[in-house]
């Protein structure tokens, strides 16, 4: 069944959202603009059209996840927070002041899964809605910077006695679960070795810290064997925490594919050279902004370890997708040496710029710089610091949807300049201001009524 909009039949005698708050809000301005109908239409064919409990409204989950990343939210503080704002609930589409949680967090979790790469088109409509307030410009789009991060995920660091421990834990409480009588569960022991090894880490008694780390892994091995002796019918949870013990239990120091988390399996070693970070967990993610104003316009997770180079050619791909338009120059820092690109697209790799360079070539260089401080926006108020999400798909949510997040929090910024300039500064006063300062003030600001 497809979902339906919003039902404020309810609500006919009670007082309107629009007649209570300011319509020239920053975020009420942004509401209107985006275009919600083209939105659902695009998002909504994942849904049948067969019988059925009808799903949540598509402009409520949409809105929930535009919110949350542009204001650095979790799943349920921002369902929380709803209730308390009245603009949030203006911005997903809700006619009247509602008083009750619009679902239930984990919705929010299910949507994420079902819609799949379909979130693509949030980030695409961002780029579409700031050209067509004129917060960027079509020229924009032939100058943009290419550059890659670590999106880390939210995990412990990957210690071998931890790791040994809470291996050994979960197929215990698994057998339990399928009455399995183990012969011992080394659960008093093992809790006990870990935490003698965490304080002879810390006193730098070495050997000794070691001697609990094999103790750990004896104590492994010995709940594997016992399971695989008395299960008869393992169940497929069983099995796969088997395969996971056993995969514990032979992988050694400088092996590759190593096992770093048993929650997520999926996550890398990635070493890239940070004094104050020598190794991050999860994976790559690549970015793609404007050069002049830094809206982001590709964002991919990457799976592995892939060298930097390799992964140009499908940031550009997803740049056109996105855009609809192929850039013109893409500038690169050395990582990118031997890409192997080819196509309409220059690329240019910024190292030392030469002394031969045109002015307009050296400014666009210089620029190149401008995609690392996006970067630490996006780490450090859009949720790409830590990856709560689970699985390969879950990286790929995260990364589009901080991207969308970044974007419209440039849209809100854009809107809100464009509001308070108006408030403040009159056309008739603006018109009779220097010459100098109507040029910096464009007139595109004041062509939106609020």
């Amino acid at each position: 069944m497809k979902p339906q909009k919003p039902d404020n039949s309810a609500d006919l005698f009670r007082s309107q959202l629009s007649e209570m708050l300011h319509l020239s809000h920053p975020l009420i301005r942004l509401s209107n603009r985006l275009n919600w109908d083209s939105l659902e239409t695009e998002i909504d064919v994942i849904y049948s059209d067969g019988a059925g409990q009808p799903p949540l409204p598509t402009r409520l989950l949409v809105g929930l996840h535009h919110l949350k990343y542009t204001f650095n939210e979790r799943d349920e503080s921002v369902v929380e927070r709803w209730i308390e704002k009245p603009y949030w609930q203006y911005f997903c589409g809700f006619e009247s002041l509602q008083h009750e949680l619009p679902l239930h967090p984990n919705s929010l979790t299910h949507w994420r899964n079902r819609v799949g790469d379909k979130l693509e088109a949030l980030l695409t409509q961002t780029i579409e809605l700031a050209l067509q307030s004129k917060a960027m410009s079509v020229r924009e789009l032939g100058h943009v910077n290419v550059d890659t991060t670590v999106q880390e995920k939210a995990v412990a660091f990957p210690a071998d006695a931890r790791l040994y421990n809470r291996m050994r834990e979960r197929p215990v409480v698994a057998a339990e679960e399928q009455g399995v009588k183990l012969r011992q569960t080394d659960r008093k022991v093992g809790k006990k070795a870990l935490i003698m090894q965490e304080r002879y880490s810390h006193a730098r008694q070495m050997k000794r810290s070691a001697r609990q780390i094999r103790k750990l892994k004896t104590y492994l091995g010995r709940v594997v064997r016992d399971i695989d002796r008395k299960a008869v019918d393992k169940e497929e949870l069983l099995i796969d925490l088997l395969l996971l013990a056993k995969r514990l239990l032979g992988q050694q120091r400088k092996d590759k594919n190593k096992l770093y988390s048993i929650h997520a399996q999926e996550v890398e070693y990635i070493a890239k050279g940070k004094v104050h970070k020598r190794y991050e967990f999860s994976n790559k993610a690549s970015f793609v902004t404007t050069s002049k104003s830094n809206w982001l316009v590709s964002a991919q997770s990457l799976q592995g370890n892939p060298y930097d180079g390799h992964t140009l050619d499908n940031a550009l791909t997803q740049v056109q997708g996105v855009t609809g338009r192929t850039p013109q120059n893409a500038y690169c820092d050395q990582g990118y040496r031997g890409h192997g690109v080819e196509g309409s697209t220059v690329i240019k790799i910024v190292g030392r710029i030469p002394k031969r360079a045109t002015r307009a070539t050296r400014k666009w260089m210089k620029r190149r710089a401008s995609i690392e401080p996006t970067i630490g926006h996006l780490k450090s108020g859009h949720r790409l610091t830590r990856n709560h999400l689970k699985g390969v798909e879950g990286k790929q949510a995260n990364v589009v949807l901080a991207a969308a997040g970044y974007n419209l929090t440039k849209l809100l910024a854009w809107f809100y300049c464009a509001w308070n300039l108006w408030v403040n500064h009159p056309l008739s006063e603006l018109r009779s201001r220097p010459k100098a300062v109507s040029e910096a003030t464009p007139n595109f600001m004041f062509a939106s009524s609020p």
